[in-house]
């Protein structure tokens, strides 16, 4: 493998979207006057901005590109006001109209960034205010809607949004950040495409000055209707803790790159793009290093500066971007498509993370990326970025869902941590000798080869079986037998049916030794298999590695059935927990009258065989987990006569 660090790609952008991002806005050169774009008192005059959009000769579609070229002296004239005024100025004549959003001090932070003249900086301000005004206008959007759009572009083309806003509201909306045929600064940045020195500043100062103006028309919207904007709450990273497996590391360590000039010094815990593709050259454009850390003055702050200073949204969201870059690079590289790796035209795909991390590529071929990364690489990825029980940090982060200044900490490191595993694999032998040799690196490697899928639905079936049926079958009390229920006792044992059930259970339990691999159980009648037994059994099936990555659907639909199966024997272990302890707190204060205590007598003497086929049932399930897949070969008739035997034969009351 080659590294190549020359400068001969500067940009991931194709050049039709450099040109129209980096160019074409800076064509007309005329002077807008401020003041027809904003009053003295911070009011924008939206007619002076909606009046440079243009449309297509027939209809009513917009012309993306001269939208662009004619609004870009109103972005300049924009930028020239912000940054004329202090940061006490801006506050008082802004802040009041960002107050609609979830996040109004994040526009003096932006504001901050802006005068650092920093294109990293102003990049990652791009980014989160994108993320916060699809959040914001999402609330909005609930206003009159009753399910908010998943995707901006979606959110931003509904007839919600128009009628509080305004049609060509919405339509400069679109030329910004709702349409690759526009600007499209949101994607290009979340997805990695775009170099920090690729997105003028002007057009950050146009959006702090276009949010501004939204809150004013929604002030106006909300005083003529009456109604009142709520915000939804933030939304927590689910299964995180699943996910959690990279000790921290020492942010002192520093691992060393030579290119041929100058030394790019990387921190243990900075991140770094993946730098090359096994025996494949690919080139790594310097602004990428640049923008993780070396050889840029205007660029200051790397993800483990960010970390420190207690940023972790910021480094999540930098992190994120150029893992997407760097896996784009080795995609296109493996797959040998070179024209995936730039951004795409707005007629054809775009090569995302879902394009990415998928099986099959857009043409139905199959994707050597996962092959390449490897399976634990890959369950890593697809557990913090897609499956829908996991922490699916990108989208979450990207459409403002999270509250960026309680992002947690261990996200963020694990992030780091991943990166660096990725860079000790894809950079040269002889780049990284040395900091591969030590105790801290291997450790981290080590862990990544031996990750499996934590937020899978098999994963989490089997957590559900240990740490929940199980847990909750632990907790039964058995409190002592009335003697008065003695008798009682002494007749349901010698009952035909319990001991035919317990024999049965007996003898399933014989043979499910036998499957379990270094089990040795000795069972000898019900009572003949010890409590701690049932865990170990449990614990073991539960253990076994499943095949979890590309899963078929109808393996998933099987795993769905297991866990109905076993949310009902918690429900159900659950409501014997509770009746028991009302039963035996009413017993002891003498409220049952005598039916009941006959009832409470029976309910005790059948706690043990109900909590032995409780327990095997979820003996059962790890079981039928474990050789889930065996549902592959069967016939289309086999496969739903037995789903349909798990869906409604087992069903619990």
């Amino acid at each position: 493998m080659e590294i190549l660090t020359g400068d001969s790609i500067t940009t991931c952008l194709s050049p039709l979207v450099h040109d129209l991002i980096c160019n074409l806005g800076f064509e007309l050169t005329e002077i807008c006057d401020i003041n027809k774009i904003v009053t003295q008192n911070g009011e924008v005059q939206w007619k002076a901005i909606t009046d440079r959009v243009s449309y297509a000769a027939l209809g009513q579609s917009l012309d993306y590109r001269r939208s662009v070229q004619q609004l870009g002296p109103v972005c300049e004239a924009a930028h020239l006001h912000i940054s004329s005024l202090t940061r006490a100025q801006f506050e008082v004549r802004y802040s009041p109209w960002y107050q609609w959003t979830t996040y109004p001090e994040l526009f003096l932070e932006i504001v901050d960034a802006l005068e650092t003249s920093q294109c990293a900086a102003i990049s990652l301000s791009v980014m989160k205010l994108a993320a916060c005004l699809e959040r914001a206008l999402g609330d909005v959007f609930l206003l009159i809607g009753k399910e908010c759009p998943f995707l901006l572009r979606d959110l931003l083309a509904s007839a919600e949004l128009t009628q509080v806003f305004g049609h060509a509201v919405m339509d400069v909306l679109k030329v910004f950040i709702g349409s690759p045929c526009g600007l499209n600064l949101r994607n290009v940045l979340w997805h990695g495409f775009a170099s920090p020195h690729d997105i003028p500043p002007k057009y950050c100062s146009a959006m702090l000055l276009l949010t501004a103006g939204l809150g004013q028309l929604l002030k106006s919207y909300l005083h003529h209707t009456k109604v009142t904007l709520a915000h939804r709450p933030s939304v927590t990273l689910a299964n995180l803790e699943d996910v959690i497996v990279f000790p921290e590391c020492d942010l002192r360590g520093t691992l060393s790159i030579r290119d041929s000039d100058d030394e790019i010094q990387l921190s243990i815990k900075n991140h770094v793009a993946i730098l090359g593709t096994g025996s494949e050259q690919v080139q790594v454009p310097q602004c990428r290093l640049h923008c993780l850390g070396g050889g840029c003055s205007a660029v200051t702050e790397t993800p483990a500066d960010m970390l420190r200073s207690h940023r972790f949204a910021d480094c999540a969201m930098l992190l994120l971007s150029q893992l997407e870059a760097g896996l784009r690079r080795i995609f296109a590289a493996v797959n040998k498509c070179p024209d995936r790796l730039l951004t795409a035209e707005s007629t054809i795909l775009y090569t995302t993370f879902d394009e990415i991390l998928a099986q099959h590529m857009s043409d139905g071929s199959i994707n050597q990326l996962p092959g390449f990364l490897g399976e634990p690489a890959m369950e890593f990825l697809w557990d913090l970025l897609n499956y829908q029980e996991g922490p699916r940090i990108r989208d979450r982060l990207s459409h403002g869902e999270i509250n960026l200044r309680e992002f947690p900490e261990v996200a963020a490191s694990h992030l780091l941590s991943f990166s660096l595993v990725l860079l000790l694999r894809f950079t040269e032998e002889d780049a990284l000798s040395e900091p591969k040799e030590e105790a801290a690196a291997q450790l981290l490697v080590s862990l990544a080869e031996g990750y499996r899928s934590r937020c899978h639905p098999a994963f989490q079936l089997q957590k559900q079986i240990v740490l929940s049926c199980e847990r909750s079958l632990g907790m039964w009390p058995v409190p002592p037998l009335p003697e008065e229920c003695c008798q009682e006792v002494g007749r349901l044992e010698g009952n035909s049916e319990a001991c035919a059930c317990n024999s049965l259970i007996s003898k399933i339990l014989c043979e499910l030794c036998h499957y379990v691999p270094g089990s040795a159980c000795a069972v000898d009648g019900l009572d003949g298999l010890p409590s701690d037994k049932w865990s170990q059994l449990l614990s073991e099936l539960c253990s076994t590695r499943i095949p979890t990555l590309f899963c078929p659907r109808i393996v998933l639909e099987v795993v769905g059935a297991l866990r109905g199966i076993s949310s009902q024997c918690q429900r159900v272990s659950d409501q014997v927990i509770a009746s028991l302890q009302l039963r035996h707190r009413q017993w002891v204060e003498r409220r049952l009258r005598s039916r009941q205590r006959q009832n409470y007598g029976r309910m005790l003497s059948s706690v043990g065989l109900l909590r032995s086929v409780l327990s095997l049932i979820s003996l059962l399930l790890a079981l039928e987990l474990v050789s889930v897949h065996a549902v592959r070969g069967k016939g289309a008739q086999e496969q739903q006569q037995y789903l349909r035997v798990l869906k409604v034969g087992p069903t619990i009351y």
